[in-house]
């Protein structure tokens, strides 16, 4: 009898389970109980349902992919694979995949990402990009089969023909499916040229739409320089995308509409503007040729001679005026100075000392002034000039008064 240890006992457990294929690739649904993640990142936590428990690990390269956030009580399915951990030697779940169990999961899960995302900035509106008017190049990341794509490109053709279409043709559901519209919406950045990006798909289930509620298509979206335009599903779809996005359309065909004007309305919106546009130019034309024939009606073009002759005379007048001015002026001066010198000779003048009481003695013709006694003989006639007044005198009696030395 061979007896084993307990290590060998269970690697050959392990290569037992290693080898069953059901064990290596296996679906499992179970409630998740007892949830942590490790400092290191990895996931630990336990499947149970009614009757029994799994223990489960998800490695942090695997965990980084879930889509929601997992929590005790959460029904899920779990895919990895059946394995013995041999220090402990008891078989767990080496989980790969997780996703909810049913559609109130989803929800959950979709409720989960979008208080994420939005917490990060990803749906405010100031990131939102402007919808060009006219776009040259138009890129569509959807399924290459399905209606959506055919009711887009009829309707974008119908609406404005010659407009050029790059379909990026990708899965819109199934595992790849995430990937696929986030490399599509990266390729179309990359090739240049492309002025706007419509994503989407026809309606579905949840489950069927919930590529367009995942991390990473999210994140393809809010990155993208180009404008996006979120169509997936019917009006009352709603999902991630449409919150990224540039614009959200209700379906397929209404992005398409939305993309892009149509020709036969812009035609008359450009005619409605061209009218406008000549009823504007007629308008300043009239009001021009008013205002001509108001200023050739005015003084200055009928008689520009008046204008000349006015504006001379005036000049004239100004000058009249200072020349007055200054002669006033000048006039004014010299009468002051005048009267100044008046003053004096008036103070040196001798009718002035006639005024004081004396007198002026003269020859009788008036031609000499006498001044000494000597030059009359008594008995001659002399002129006595007084001030008012002139005395014809004869001499009686002459006499000389001693003169005192100072």
């Amino acid at each position: 009898m061979r007896i084993l240890t307990v290590q060998e006992l269970t690697r050959h457990v392990k290569a037992i389970m290693d080898k069953d294929y059901l064990l290596t690739n296996v679906w499992v649904r179970g409630e998740i109980s007892n949830f942590k993640v490790a400092s290191s990142g990895h996931h630990y936590f336990t499947l149970k349902d009614d009757l029994s428990c799994l223990k489960v690990v998800m490695f942090r390269s695997r965990g980084r992919n879930i889509s929601f956030r997992p929590q005790n009580g959460m029904s899920v399915i779990v895919r990895g694979y059946v394995s013995v951990f041999e220090r402990d030697g008891i078989y767990q779940l080496y989980a790969e995949e997780m996703e909810p169990d049913g559609t109130g999961a989803l929800h959950l899960a979709f409720e989960q990402l979008k208080e994420r995302l939005e917490r990060e900035g990803l749906f405010d509106s100031k990131y939102k990009k402007k919808l060009p008017l006219l776009p040259r190049r138009i890129g569509i990341v959807t399924s290459p089969t399905g209606a959506a794509v055919r009711d887009m490109v009829e309707i974008i053709r119908r609406r404005w023909s010659g407009l050029e279409i790059v379909l990026v043709p990708v899965l819109v559901q199934g595992e790849g499916a995430p990937l696929e519209v986030a490399r599509g919406i990266q390729l179309l950045n990359q090739l240049g040229g492309v002025d706007l990006i419509i994503i989407g798909r026809g309606g579905g289930s949840l489950e069927e739409l919930w590529a367009f509620n995942t991390e990473v298509v999210a994140r393809s979206i809010f990155l993208s320089k180009i404008p996006i335009i979120s169509a997936v599903g019917h009006e009352t779809d709603v999902t991630i995308s449409d919150f990224v996005a540039d614009a959200r359309a209700a379906t397929p065909s209404a992005a398409a509409e939305m993309a892009v004007p149509d020709k036969r309305e812009m035609n008359r919106y450009i005619q409605t503007i061209r009218a406008r546009l000549i009823r504007a130019v007629k308008d300043v034309c009239r009001e021009g040729r008013r205002r001509l024939s108001f200023c050739l009606a005015s003084r200055i073009f009928t008689r520009p001679g008046d204008t000349i002759y006015t504006a001379r005379q005036q000049m004239v007048d100004s000058l009249c005026r200072y020349l007055i001015q200054g002669v006033r002026g000048a006039v004014e001066r010299e009468s002051s100075r005048l009267a100044a010198l008046a003053a004096r000779l008036d103070t040196l003048s001798p009718l002035s000392t006639l005024a004081r009481g004396y007198s002026i003695c003269t020859t009788p013709d008036g031609r000499a002034v006498i001044s000494d006694a000597g030059e009359v003989r008594v008995g001659g006639e002399l002129i006595v000039r007084l001030h008012r007044g002139l005395l014809q005198c004869v001499v009686k009696e002459k006499k000389y008064e001693k003169q005192e030395r100072v």
